[in-house]
């Protein structure tokens, strides 16, 4: 229910990009008066000279036009790119879209991608039928199209993460939720590995527009917390480190959050609470200065899985650790293949792996989601194009950087590469390997900018600017985030890479947007759509920013955390040219948004809806207390209501017309 990310692992004094924003709007002479004139001056006069126009939730003054003859031109001479009217906020237990749209579930946790197995409304499925269903908690995914043209709008793999379980709503009224050491606690450690990692489904379009997922299709496949793993890179799986008697073959993905995709059609998915399953009951156990630093400790995140599973007991196992927090590559096209750990990106918390091709070499953007922690990027050694014609892996060549913003706007990308500046043997770094496994601290020696929980990176393919959602975070005296500490709100950071070439090593960087409500906070402009904190990111080929969010369930729906106005979580959708930004759906409650991919014609949309019903202090309170296994529905009972069991899924919207998404 509460934010692990929001607790800080990072020692270091090293600048906060709060007191980098509050430093630059003071030396700009706009900290001082309401902030509402002040964000729109910093973004008129801003370096990548952005307008900085609101709009109100209900403000609909473009036209809906017709979006069939985009041409390049109409990213340099622009034209309204958001044709529906937004939305109110919402408590409801639903989803709520605008008028002219639709939607529809499609595989909820525990669709059976197989035949012979069916989903039981008890939870009462083993852990070897979860394994062949839909996993828990969606988050990250995306559509890799089966074929050219209408035929690749209508039928495709959807490929999606499970980031972790509830142990109240996966377990059974009789199994309850502690774990044992016993057979029984085995087999629920042994459920909950398998509610998480992947979920490779084929999905198809029916004649009447919803859409289906395909049951024994040969694509289909679960990667899970036991899936065996490869490794490639500098560290291998034969590195001393990830040395481990129980687990000498790798196995598993765990917290899998957001995702990429390559230009050579794998996915990526991002591994990133992975430190809260590991814990023990030895008392004399106290983690190394690596472990703390990756938030390790005896307690994990109250899962115990240590008790049933001595893979997970620090005291027994202390190396297994080091098998996570890494991007992994999965071939959604060859439902045999090893998923590949690709250790070049770092072993941080990954937020999310995206992928973007400059100059032919692959570039990717990663956010390390944690208070204080750090944004990063991967720069491939040479074009994508000849690595592969080798039948290398452009993921294992390259050099990845950390960011360094200044008080003015401009920033560097910081090597960390062994042998380059404090990096060295003489100050005990061994080698590159070292230096990857090591890679939060690595980044603190190049002396990187501290952030507010750097999440989601999106890049506009057109511009080449790149969004950053920052979605909270606390933690200096300065005026963070456009003058705010505590930042409850977060905001949306935005990169321009010198001479809009995204490996280049300088950049500048603004601010898109403040999030927030200016009933609580005045340095919120009046009249912008309410929303805080920004999770989820994505810039669809119209250029159009869609932005989801995640109010921690602490904070949800609640006004003593500033947050009744909001209402559950939604997406939006923003036009960076105006500045505007509209409410484009609602969310059931106790719900995240997250997840977001589309169809190549742009007019099938898919969204995932992440832990619907999950323990929330506001609907507790009204509701009779927090959902257990025995009554898991005290928050929410969507989407199928009538007093059923919440389940995470993916969502279809739809333009009832047929039209382009956001149009």
């Amino acid at each position: 229910m509460f934010d692990t990310d929001d607790v800080p692992s990072n020692p270091t004094l090293n600048p906060h990009l709060g007191e980098m924003i509050g430093t630059r709007l003071s030396r700009r002479g706009l900290i001082g008066g309401a902030l509402a004139a002040t964000v729109v001056s910093f973004m008129a006069t801003s370096s990548l000279g952005v307008s900085a126009a609101v709009a109100g939730d209900n403000d609909n003054d473009n036209d809906n036009g017709d979006d069939d003859n985009d041409d390049d031109n109409d990213h340099d001479r622009h034209r309204p790119l958001l044709g529906f009217t937004g939305i109110a906020p919402s408590t409801d237990d639903t989803i709520r879209v605008p008028d002219g749209y639709t939607w529809d579930v499609l595989v909820p946790w525990g669709t059976p991608l197989f035949a012979g197995i069916t989903w039981k409304e008890d939870a009462s499925n083993t852990a070897a039928e979860q394994a062949k269903q839909v996993g828990f908690n969606h988050d990250g995914m995306h559509y890799f199209p089966l074929g050219e043209g209408r035929r690749g709008n209508r039928r495709g793999v959807l490929v999606l993460n499970h980031e972790y379980t509830d142990a109240s709503q996966i377990y059974t009224a009789a199994q309850g939720s502690a774990i044992t050491p016993d057979d029984a606690g085995k087999e629920k450690v042994a459920k909950a590995l398998a509610g998480h990692g992947v979920t490779v489904v084929e999905v198809a379009q029916l004649s009447d527009g919803t859409w289906t997922h395909v049951v024994g299709s040969s694509y289909n496949r679960r990667i899970t917390g036991t899936t065996p793993m490869s490794f490639s890179g500098p560290v291998t799986a034969s590195h001393p480190a990830l040395a481990s008697a129980i687990t000498p073959t790798p196995r598993g993905t765990l917290n899998n959050c957001a995702n990429g995709s390559t230009p050579w059609g794998t996915y990526l998915t991002c591994e990133e609470n992975w430190n809260g399953y590991f814990g023990t009951d030895d008392a004399t156990f106290v983690p190394t200065a690596l472990e703390a630093r990756y938030g390790v400790s005896k307690a994990g995140f109250g899962y115990n899985w240590h008790k049933a599973e001595p893979r997970f007991d620090l005291a027994v196992n202390r190396s297994e650790v080091h098998h996570y927090g890494w991007v992994v590559e999965i071939d959604p096209s060859s439902p045999t293949s090893t998923p590949v750990k690709r250790t070049a990106l770092g072993r941080i918390k990954h937020e999310g792996a995206t992928v973007v091709e400059s100059r032919g070499r692959v570039v990717v953007y990663t956010g390390d989601d944690e208070n204080g922690d750090y944004l990063y990027k991967f720069v491939g050694d040479r074009k994508w194009r000849e690595h592969r014609a080798r039948r290398r892996s452009p993921l294992d060549h390259g050099t990845l950087y950390v960011a360094q913003f200044d008080a003015l706007g401009n920033g560097a990308w910081l090597p960390l590469v062994h042998g380059n500046g404090p990096l060295t043997v003489a100050n005990g770094w061994l080698d590159q390997a070292d230096v990857l496994i090591r890679t939060r601290q690595a980044a603190d020696a190049m002396g990187a900018t501290r952030c507010h929980r750097p999440e989601w990176v999106a890049v506009n393919e057109h511009t080449r600017d790149v969004y950053v959602t920052f979605t909270n975070g606390s933690g200096n005296t300065a005026p963070v985030n456009s003058g705010r500490d505590p930042n409850p709100y977060g905001h949306v950071v935005r990169i321009q890479e010198a001479g809009s070439d995204n490996t280049s090593l300088s950049f500048t960087w603004d601010i898109y947007v403040v999030a927030g409500d200016p009933f609580y906070d005045p340095s919120v402009p009046a009249g912008q759509t309410l929303f805080g904190s920004p999770d989820g990111l994505w810039v669809d080929d119209d250029g159009r920013v869609w932005i989801q969010t995640d109010i921690s369930n602490s904070s949800q729906n609640l006004a003593s955390r500033g947050y009744d106005n909001i209402g559950n979580n939604q997406m939006l959708v923003g036009d960076p040219a105006t500045g505007e930004i509209r409410r484009f759906l609602t969310g059931p409650r106790g719900c995240e948004l997250t997840g977001i991919t589309i169809t190549p014609d742009q007019r099938t949309m898919f969204v995932n809806i992440q832990h619907p019903g999950e323990s929330t202090n506001y609907w507790n309170g009204l509701n009779g207390g927090a959902p257990t296994t025995a009554n898991p529905t005290t928050v929410s009972t969507w989407p199928y209501h009538e007093g059923r069991r919440p389940r995470p899924a993916t969502v279809v919207i739809r333009k009832l017309d047929g039209g382009k998404i956001g149009s």
